[in-house]
């Protein structure tokens, strides 16, 4: 077979089922070849064992698998590419990749510094830089409410029920979990201060859930059958027939593709705002109907969304 070299590493043919890598490790190496665009939990595949660089990897089914370590997240610009098992990488769905779970495979994944946990389903190889132990795809990064650089998360697999394994199939998120307790928290947090300092990414930063936005900031829309960014550059204009004078300010953004991917799932629009993309749903003629939509928003994952009077 081919070897693939990404970031200075030699990946060999046993990366059949080892996608996810760069030069920062948190990017998929990934079959620029057409992938199937089928989402299934069968077959579980575990692998051989795999080379980079120096280092060894054996894929394993641990299923009481739980691990402290830092959390790094896709790019974009892997949208469309095939994972591992053979899907397609989409920055919309709530999605990571691991170096020996199996595939696919649902982990809890926890941010020590808040607490919060969700539920992503594990469908790459990767990350390869040794200190990290999982990257998110951007939606997944979004839902967590990772801020900018690598964070330290608690992984651990479950089993989940038929219905979220459904959902997450089907590109929709899954409710957050109840948020840690404060003392296994602080078990969690002295686990993770024994861990090497990470390097420093030099990835984008990363989504942000919140819809307070300073220059920089980047938020994705966590639900919803999402097609990626890449394939749907057309931004939507804000309706020319609508009257009324509150909005919802979801979320702004350093990209256009980014605003546009998190627009469609609430039906929003597109705006230019200086170096932003902002993303907004409305006009709404009373506050009560923008309640709703702002209900809507926060659903979808922009707990932060609030409403503003049109101007």
């Amino acid at each position: 077979m081919k070897s693939i070299v990404r970031g200075g590493a030699l990946i060999t043919g046993a990366l059949m089922l080892a996608g996810c890598g760069s030069a920062s490790g948190a990017g998929p190496v990934a079959n620029p070849a057409p992938a199937s665009t089928g989402v299934a939990d069968v077959p579980v595949i575990v692998g051989e064992p795999y080379k980079v660089g120096a280092v060894t990897y054996t894929p394993a089914d641990v299923m009481d698998y739980d691990d402290v370590g830092y959390a790094g997240w896709y790019g974009d610009d892997f949208a469309g590419k095939t994972t591992a098992n053979g899907e397609v990488f989409d920055p919309a769905r709530i999605s990571a990749a691991h170096k020996t779970l199996p595939l696919p495979s649902y982990v809890e994944v926890t941010a020590l510094d808040t607490g919060r946990t969700i539920l992503v389903r594990i469908n790459d190889r990767g990350p390869m830089a040794n200190d990290q132990l999982i990257a998110l795809s951007p939606a997944a990064a979004a839902q967590l409410g990772l801020a900018q650089g690598m964070t330290a998360v608690r992984v651990r697999r479950t089993n989940p029920p038929a219905a979220e394994r459904a959902q997450l199939r089907a590109g929709k998120a899954v409710p957050e979990r109840l948020a840690t307790p404060a003392s296994l928290l602080a078990i969690l947090r002295t686990k993770a201060k024994a861990l090497p300092a990470p390097k420093v990414a030099s990835e984008p930063a990363p989504p942000v859930a919140s819809a307070k936005a300073k220059p920089g900031d980047d938020r994705m829309a966590v639900q919803g059958n999402v097609e990626s960014a890449a394939a749907k550059p057309a931004t939507a204009a804000k309706p020319a027939a609508a009257t009324g004078q509150y909005v919802v300010q979801v979320g702004a953004f350093s990209t256009e593709a980014r605003a546009n991917a998190a627009a469609r799932p609430v039906g929003g629009y597109v705006s230019k705002a200086g170096n932003l993309w902002r993303v907004r749903m409305g006009p709404f003629a009373s506050e009560a109907d923008a309640q709703g939509a702002l209900a809507k928003a926060r659903s979808t994952g922009f707990r932060d969304a609030v409403i503003q009077r049109d101007r």
